[in-house]
């Protein structure tokens, strides 16, 4: 942190508490507007320290996670320090997506450990976190929040949400849906037998695209091999398997007179010319192939 931002919270810290030591001499109205802007500027002096926020992050899932192994009020004390944990994280950096998601995860286990109606604060409290989340990232808590909204009966909003969470690819497994009690009161309802039938339809379109393609793949590199096999016979041999031609004549091969005695005339000498072993082969032309494209 610089030296400039360090004084500017100091300064901020400054005010919230000179703030609050006047809020708490006034009354009505005016004492809650001071303490708002001192919770504004204690809020400031804290946010932006990335390292604080992560450890509070942090914190708070080892809360989460031993609360989940323990029961009744050691499990709802270790809940509730948790949802501080987050909620001061979230306070230090706004767009923590971990701390707002499992914000709202751990108001909905607080309020099943208390056994508490949908219609509680902590319902509208892990609603409030999975909303922020998905302002953070849209989608990333809407099937959280689907569960929520299936608890409260509001049919409309829940079916939404998980529309939504299909979309952004933030569904659980389908046997996780199904499973899920949260989910109870939709699962006989018509729109949500449709929603299922239409995450069943996916996987096996999904398959059959991935066997036309494969198909396609197997068809192109079947093609590009009988183009190859047909450049490599279209190809002159090598000097190497190609027979030697002789391209030069011999030459003609003088047979020398034999003398014969006087008395008989010289005879004229006998000249074979001799024909080339081989004629010169011509070159042959190799036939140009297409290339095929990818």
């Amino acid at each position: 942190m610089s030296l400039l931002a360090s004084f500017t919270k100091k300064s901020r810290l400054s005010a919230a508490i000179k703030q609050t030591a006047e809020a708490r001499k006034s009354e009505g109205s005016k004492a809650d507007q001071l303490f708002e802007k001192a919770y504004q500027d204690y809020a400031a002096a804290v946010s932006d320290n990335p390292l604080l926020a992560e450890a509070l992050y942090n914190w708070g899932l080892a809360l989460l996670h031993q609360a989940k192994a323990k029961s009744g009020g050691e499990a709802m004390n270790l809940y509730q320090d948790a949802i501080v944990k987050f909620s001061f994280c979230l306070t230090i950096s706004p767009n923590y997506l971990g701390a707002a998601i499992d914000g709202g995860v751990a108001c909905m286990d607080l309020a099943r450990v208390g056994a508490v109606r949908a219609e509680d604060d902590l319902y509208l409290m892990a609603a409030s976190y999975f909303e922020k989340a998905n302002a953070i990232q849209a989608g990333s808590a809407s099937y959280n929040l689907a569960c929520v909204y299936a608890m409260q009966g509001n049919e409309a909003a829940c079916h939404a949400a998980l529309e939504m969470s299909k979309d952004k690819g933030s569904l659980p497994a389908l046997d996780d849906i199904l499973n899920d009690p949260d989910l109870d009161n939709v699962k006989n309802k018509d729109w949500f037998i449709g929603f299922v039938d239409a995450l069943n339809k996916k996987p096996e379109a999904e398959e059959a695209a991935a066997e036309a393609v494969a198909g396609a793949d197997a068809g192109a590199a079947q093609e590009t091999a009988d183009v190859e096999e047909a450049g490599k016979q279209s190809e002159p041999e090598s000097a190497a398997e190609q027979p030697e031609v002789v391209a030069e004549k011999s030459e003609p091969v003088v047979e020398e007179a034999v003398m014969k005695p006087e008395v008989v005339p010289a005879a004229e000498p006998v000249v074979e010319q001799k024909k080339p072993v081989a004629e010169a082969a011509p070159a042959k032309t190799a036939e140009t192939t297409s290339s095929v494209a990818d």
